[in-house]
């Protein structure tokens, strides 16, 4: 695949071979300096070679692969002189199949996938959560899965938190423990999700990576275009998504070894945004696929401004590289140079240090792998003109495409299947009926204790006692109640000393009677 070159103070054509082009590259340089024509003419090459592409386009600008170049352009003579000076014999404008896609469905189509498939680690990532609170989050994970309730949008996972939040006492038994707080601060980081428009990430029908990569009729691979200008707005939603789409990559596609093209080549675009504060078991993963991945066929591409902002480990994984301009302006801008420099198989016709920093706009240090994976030799390059259009198509040619796109209506309309929030609502509601149940038979045994005790009142024999009881004690009236009176007296008196007086006074008449 030819990138450039040629001219006297330029070495020999590069090219990149497609054996080795799923050994990952990188394409770096400081802002202005041609990073987004080298990503374009790539994908071009790629498209023309059958071989579909995967990247985001973060300032709008890559839409014009869907459209052919013109002459009238005002870069048109120099286009077609640079095509002249590095030998680009069949330099011709033309478009290229696209696709294009949005997480928010207005500048392509809709692309989801479920929380289930985002899994735990990168929820958490996206979330900010801490260490405690993704392990929350995955005891929620773990629950879904052991009672059959498919994750799928937000609202499913919110439902989730709140059963789990409910029965804490219960799971901390045997998952450890569950805190009401932690499951709060995990709600409140979804709600700020969901206000900066995740809740159209989550949800079905998924993205299928089957039409990710498609070929056109004639052969040429589809470029799928990301519009992430205003994804860009949410920094770790739009990295914390492109890594799910490669670790779904990694995890889906079959091993093929080493082909003669790739099956598919992603570009990542702004790499940086994906490791910024990233904790050391995202990195490691990141790290596993950059390693791993290219076994499936598939090639993945950085683009950064500055190599730094890879780690080392990952960096050493990227075989072909695109080196456009570093300004050193600072001590620790030299340093990085110095650093970048030394990653390079040096040339003896020029220092690569100088050739990074002093190369212009659309020119570029290169260095492809050669037989049997080698680093060639460091190239300072013209990368050559584009043949689709430099620059964004108007609205109504992207409308145009997207209604010829072969996914044109397959993810337009949201599904709502049965998933976690609908089987625990389901559950609150037959709760709730069983309660309303059992307190309704409650109120109707009492109602009938009531009218069996009232019935007993009025018929029953110990009713009919204690009521002839009261009737007597009524029929005393008032005398009855003084002759009582009279009577408590009178015994009072005679258990006194009074009462013994008389006693003995009858007694003794008594017996002086005998």
């Amino acid at each position: 695949m030819f990138i450039g070159g040629g001219g006297a103070e330029y070495g020999e054509a590069q090219g990149l071979n497609l054996r080795y082009a799923n050994r990952h590259g990188l394409i770096a340089g400081a802002t202005g300096t041609g990073k987004t024509v080298t990503l374009q003419i790539l994908a071009e090459g790629f498209s023309a070679a059958g071989v579909p592409v995967f990247l985001s386009d973060v300032k709008g600008d890559l839409s014009g692969l869907a459209a052919a170049g013109s002459a009238d352009f005002k870069l048109h003579e120099a286009f077609t002189s640079r095509a002249a000076t590095i030998g680009f014999a069949d330099y011709r404008y033309e478009s290229f199949p696209v696709t294009f896609w949005d997480l928010f469905g207005a500048q392509g189509h809709p692309v989801r996938t479920t929380v289930a498939e985002m899994g735990p680690l990168l929820l958490s990532r996206l979330l900010e959560l801490t260490e405690a609170q993704e392990g929350i989050m995955n005891i929620a994970f773990r629950v879904a899965d052991e009672q059959g309730m498919p994750l799928l949008d937000l609202k499913d996972l919110q439902a989730l938190l709140v059963w789990v939040g409910q029965n804490g006492s219960e799971l901390s038994l045997r998952y450890g423990n569950v805190s009401t707080q932690s499951v709060g601060a995990i709600q409140r980081q979804l709600l700020v999700l969901e206000n900066q428009g995740g809740t159209k990430l989550f949800g079905e029908p998924a993205l299928e990576l089957s039409d990710l990569m498609r070929t056109d009729t004639d052969g040429r691979g589809r470029i799928n275009i990301l519009s992430s200008d205003k994804l860009m707005s949410a920094p770790r939603l739009y990295a914390t998504f492109l890594l799910w789409l490669l670790s779904e990559l990694f995890e889906t596609l079959p091993e093929v070894g080493d082909p003669d093209k790739p099956k598919l080549v992603f570009f990542f675009d702004e790499a940086h945004l994906l490791f910024e504060g990233a904790p050391k078991a995202l990195v490691e993963k990141v790290e596993q696929v950059a390693r791993l991945i290219r076994s499936k066929g598939v090639g993945v591409y950085f683009i950064t401004q500055n190599p730094d902002d890879v780690p080392e480990d990952i960096l050493g994984q990227l075989g072909n590289r695109f080196q456009h301009a570093l300004r050193a302006f600072t001590a620790r801008d030299q340093k990085a140079l110095t650093r970048a420099a030394e990653t390079y198989r040096p040339n003896p016709r020029f220092d690569t240090g100088e050739a990074i920093r002093d190369v212009g706009v659309g020119e570029a240090v290169t260095s492809m792998l050669q037989k049997k994976g080698v680093p060639g030799i460091v190239e300072r390059t013209l990368i050559r003109p584009p043949s689709s259009k430099l620059g964004p198509i108007d609205a109504a040619t992207r409308a145009q495409v997207m209604a010829n796109s072969p996914v044109s209506g397959k993810y337009d309309t949201t599904v709502d299947r049965k998933s976690a929030y609908e089987i625990l609502a389901a559950r609150a509601d037959e709760a709730a009926k069983e309660a309303e149940d059992a307190e309704t038979k409650a109120e109707e045994k009492s109602a009938a204790e009531r009218e069996f005790n009232a019935g007993r009142r009025y018929t029953g024999i110990k009713v009919s006692r204690s009521s002839s009881r009261r009737t007597t004690t009524r029929e005393t009236g008032i005398g009855g109640s003084f002759g009582k009176a009279v009577t408590d007296v009178v015994l009072k008196e005679l258990k006194g000393t009074t009462g013994r007086r008389i006693v003995r006074g009858i007694l003794g008449g008594l017996f002086k009677g005998r």
